[in-house]
């Protein structure tokens, strides 16, 4: 039995200072979490009831989908990131030391040097492939602004998987399962969420979707469409160019204006009377080892994502400020493409830069702008593509329907990688004819710490968490309203015993604190279920159930209690049928 007084739950009345969103002050006053250090946590007892619970989930579905689970190293030697050529681009978020004999390693953010390795050395036939393997690890990342509690953190619990297959085929099989048992993985822990299409990142790969659970505070945004099934991460949604008509007017000269001071956008619009789009801005960043200036209209924004793509770059950034004045003469803010030179920077442009028939740019001089510029008349572009983000102003790429954003935080990922690492590795097989080829690989992770802190964002209220049965620490809390009267905490022990037996989890709360400050603890932990005992249970034979979700309360006989409480539990949240058989 497991007694609340015996229990590591230290719940807080008081928010603290540090939390800023709605489950990371609740993992802290709910005595779920503690941190250590910035973006390292402890979970404490109910966090990791909560934790396992999740994790089993994730097992019985990727073994349904034909996973084989196993564990890898977190320490990784230096040598395999050399390999693929990670270890110089993968940036400060990887955590790396020296051993005692000076050798380099990384602690894992991530694993398909390792994993690709290990198959490389184990398997070499077609015969035995494909196969999909996973593990559920410790992950490290140094993030360089580790915020909202469990939602970004340097150390978490992740699910990685990786699939390797003979054909392309094979692996639109492999990714395919892997999608389904996501959709069954975040249904059944109780999210609200939505695949979008994204962007792979520093993993790599085509063909990537992240599981978004939808909340107000998520860090990502994410475009869609009601009118069909389209949905995109901001950084991979794509715009559809409408050309504008060509006005029927010529566009005046260009004319130099001095505009001491004035650099931003909104500066420019206020100085010249001029709506945001009518400017054009030009941004100087460094791809790679190559100087291109891109330019965007001055209402939209650019997709760093986007630029990184066109040019397959491993590195993408704003170039120095030295730089700018090589290239232009000119600072930040006063740079344009009228009159550069082609051997020093390449332009391109978004799309809808075209259109701006009578624009202003900068001048390439201190303090002074250009007005009447149109391109292809007063300045070149290489080449033109989709460089930005898209806008609610912009159409469905799939049906042409309306845009609209919301927010989420990403709790999965999956990629098709391809052959990026097998290549890099050796990762080959031979196939029926003895030719050797590289294998064709998926990857698909979830954060399964950070999915505990998205289901309390979704699930909360002024009083505390409120668990979908099939996480919840325990499905019943059990309270007498004085556990020093003889026969309440005797008939709380019974229903407690009774319902254990039962296939249901309690939570007895067995400390001698007045009501009041019981049923606050118990809104806080929001446990499915609160059965208060009270003198009516030995008046009368009855005990109150209060359903944390609605507020509903009933009363129920004690010979009743058991099938009362599975019924429950079964109506209130759609696993608890599922796990009660009801």
């Amino acid at each position: 039995m497991l007694k609340q007084s015996q229990m590591l739950i230290p719940t807080l009345r008081e928010v603290p200072a540090d939390a800023e969103i709605a489950s990371h002050k609740l993992l802290l006053r709910a005595g779920m979490a503690r941190q250590l250090a910035s973006g390292i946590y402890t979970y404490l007892p109910l966090a990791l009831r909560t934790l396992h619970k999740i994790q089993a989930i994730v097992r019985e579905e990727m073994n349904n989908a034909g996973g084989q689970e196993l564990l890898m190293p977190a320490m990784q030697p230096a040598e395999l990131w050399h390999q693929t050529g990670r270890w110089d681009v993968y940036g400060p978020e990887l955590v790396r030391l020296r051993d005692r004999h000076d050798r380099s390693f990384a602690l894992g953010p991530t694993h398909e040097e390792v994993i690709t390795s290990l198959v490389r050395d184990e398997i070499n036939s077609y015969k035995k492939l494909p196969i999909n393997l996973y593990q559920i690890q410790t992950k490290f990342r140094d993030e360089v602004r580790p915020r909202f509690g469990l939602i970004r953190c340097r150390e978490f619990i992740m699910k990685d998987a990786y699939s390797f297959d003979t054909t392309q085929e094979g692996l639109d099989r492999n990714f395919q399962a892997m999608y389904d048992a996501y959709t069954n993985i975040f249904t059944r822990v109780g999210l609200n969420f939505r695949a979008v299409e994204a962007d792979a990142g520093a993993i790599g790969g085509k063909g990537t979707y992240e599981f978004m659970a939808l909340c107000d505070i998520g860090e990502d945004t994410i475009a869609y469409s009601e009118e069909g099934d389209f949905a995109a991460n901001l950084e991979k949604a794509e715009v559809v160019y409408q050309p504008a008509a060509k006005p029927a007017t010529e566009t005046p000269a260009p004319e130099k204006l001095h505009t001491p001071g004035v650099k931003t956008i909104e500066q420019l619009t206020k100085a010249l009377q001029i709506e945001a789009k009518q400017i054009v801005k030009s941004l100087l960043y460094k791809v790679d080892d190559k100087l291109v200036m891109v330019l965007v209209r001055g209402d939209h924004e650019l997709n760093e994502v986007k630029l990184k793509n066109l040019y397959d770059a491993s590195i993408v950034g704003l170039a120095t400020e030295a730089d700018i004045l090589s290239v232009t003469g000119a600072p930040a803010g006063f740079v344009g493409p009228v009159g550069l030179d082609s051997e020093k920077v390449e332009i391109i442009a978004d799309n809808n830069v075209q259109d701006v028939f009578d624009g202003v740019v900068g001048a390439n001089e201190t303090d002074y702008h250009i007005q009447h510029v149109q391109p292809g008349r007063d300045y070149t572009v290489s080449r033109y593509a989709d460089l930005r983000n898209i806008t609610e102003e912009d159409v469905c790429p799939r049906t042409g329907g309306a845009i609209k954003f919301a927010r989420g935080v990403e709790v999965g990922h999956v990629f098709k990688l391809g052959t990026k690492y097998s290549t890099a590795l050796g990762a080959t097989f031979l196939d029926e004819n003895g030719r050797s080829q590289p294998m064709i690989m998926g990857c698909y992770g979830i954060g399964v710490s950070r999915t505990i802190a998205a289901v309390i964002e979704q699930n909360n209220d002024e009083n505390g968490i409120i668990w979908p049965v099939a996480v919840a620490p325990f499905h019943v809390h059990v309270i007498p309203v004085n556990v020093k009267v003889e026969e309440q905490r005797q008939t709380s022990e019974q229903i407690t015993e009774v319902l254990r037996k039962a296939g249901v989890e309690v939570l007895f709360d067995d400390r001698p604190e007045r009501a009041g400050v019981k049923f606050k603890d118990a809104d806080l932990i929001g446990l499915p279920l609160r059965i208060t005992v009270s003198d009516k249970a030995a008046e009368e034979g009855t005990v109150e159930i209060r359903v944390r979700k609605t507020g509903e309360t009933v009363h129920v006989k004690l010979d009743e209690i058991a099938s009362e409480v599975k019924a429950l539990l079964a109506r209130v949240d759609r696993t608890g049928a599922e796990l009660f058989g009801v």
